[in-house]
């Protein structure tokens, strides 16, 4: 399991639940028959549930509590199996049914220092590659389903993402945009080992071929903590049918106008459908403004 940290400055208060701006879309691109990109974004409370009472109007009380963690998910269907549209979804359901049930730890990671917490997140990740295999055995013609899977579980002031595949994972935050992800991808590994320059990397076939994929012969997932503390700081969650149109530099320059999480992520879709939309394309932005603002035209 690898973890790439960093250590959080000091940070000013945490958002309250009303400030945290939220939003996802997908498109099915311009040249797919179908869109096999899923995504999903949750927080996570402690609640109570009445299940009887002689007390009158307890609809009035505070029965969901402040927000424990935030989810943000994208998963990415990979074309070249039988139904990745349908592993991706598989993936999404698997892991928010560990999340509910297995990851009881949010009110202890404000330090971000527990392993029982990051292995649970490789464990979520695990489960998920388990359940599309168990899906594709009990195909009848033994379909190969695979996704890819990008979460992220938000306990302030830490971000923990686990990757799986080539969607990514970004944070915009001192008017500068980090990918926090790595790419699981064939290019990549050449890169890594100097087989393949970074000028040759937008042109290779390679680019295309995944090294780990939920449901895929290899899954490994990855473990990355990133500190989220920095009001104004933009998390930005997207499949490779942005990136393939869109640049990093040109991503950073979108988050630099200010603009709210769904003028974000509606601009940069439209961006990569305007020039061509080759796949699905599916985006998750979520931030915390400095200070409230009007909503932006895109």
């Amino acid at each position: 399991m690898e973890l790439r940290a960093t250590s959080p400055a000091a940070s000013p208060a945490r958002p309250t639940d009303d400030e945290i701006d939220l939003f996802g879309l997908t498109h099915q691109g311009h040249r797919r028959a179908d869109n096999q990109d899923h995504f999903l974004i949750a927080t996570i409370h402690a609640e109570i549930k009445v299940k009887g009472t002689s007390l009158a109007g307890i609809s009035e009380l505070p029965l969901l509590g402040n927000r424990l963690g935030t989810v943000l998910l994208v998963a990415d269907g990979v074309g070249g199996t039988n139904d990745g549209g349908a592993a991706a979804r598989l993936a999404t359901e698997s892991v928010m049914q560990y999340v509910a049930t297995s990851l009881r730890c949010y009110h202890e990671m404000g330090s971000g220092s527990d392993p029982r917490f990051l292995s649970s997140l490789r464990e979520a990740a695990v489960r998920a590659h388990e359940a599309v295999l168990a899906e594709a055995v009990t195909r009848p013609d033994h379909s190969s389903l695979a996704t890819t899977l990008t979460l992220g579980i938000g306990v302030w002031p830490w971000l923990y993402v686990v990757q799986v595949g080539d969607s990514r994972a970004y944070i915009y935050s001192g008017k500068r945009l980090v990918q926090v992800t790595r790419d699981q991808t064939m290019a990549q590994e050449m890169l890594d080992i100097g087989a393949l320059t970074p000028a040759d990397m937008p042109r290779s076939p390679l680019n295309d071929i995944l090294s780990s994929a939920i449901g895929a012969e290899q899954a490994s997932p990855e473990v990355s903590r990133v500190d989220v503390s920095e009001r104004g700081c933009v998390l930005l969650f997207c499949t490779d049918g942005l990136t393939k149109h869109v640049t990093n530099g040109e991503i950073e320059s979108f988050c630099a106008r200010g603009l709210s999480a769904e003028d974000l992520a509606r601009s940069l879709v439209n961006l990569a459908l305007d020039r061509g939309g080759s796949d699905n394309v599916t985006i998750v932005v979520a931030q915390a403004p400095v200070k409230a603002r009007s909503r932006a035209a895109t």
